[in-house]
């Protein structure tokens, strides 16, 4: 594993939570195996880490981008990293909102309905 994979996962695991990373870790085949180690190496391990944006910043831009993607299933999990990286849940929903004007309002709606489901959790 390379320096930056390894700081990749660490800083995945300090976003996201041990057990949902151990999770996508676990899940992993020879087959798909590739893919985690390539997120953990760039995404985590050269664009988390870099310089000029906070981690709450850059929770509420992936939010947007899943939003605008449609990848309520993903949003999940970030949401959760939002909500450890600082975010309240008030910033969370006004990011979803302001995506409905730009990515349009059944994104936003999925967005919604799956973050919904993670703050009833992480608040429970």
């Amino acid at each position: 594993m390379s320096a930056n994979s390894e700081h990749g996962l660490k800083v995945r695991r300090e976003v996201m939570g041990d057990a949902f990373v151990d999770r996508a870790l676990g899940s992993a085949t020879d087959f798909t195996q590739p893919l985690p180690d390539f997120v953990n190496e760039h995404a985590w391990g050269g664009v988390w880490t870099r310089e000029g944006l906070d981690r709450k910043t850059r929770s509420l831009i992936t939010l947007s981008a899943l939003t605008a993607l449609k990848c309520p299933q993903e949003l999940k999990g970030h949401v959760r990293g939002a909500l450890n990286n600082g975010c309240t849940v008030a910033e969370i929903r006004e990011t979803l909102l302001h995506c409905s004007v730009y990515a349009g309002v059944p994104a936003a709606i999925d967005a919604f309905r799956a973050a919904q489901e993670v703050i009833d959790d992480y608040h429970a």
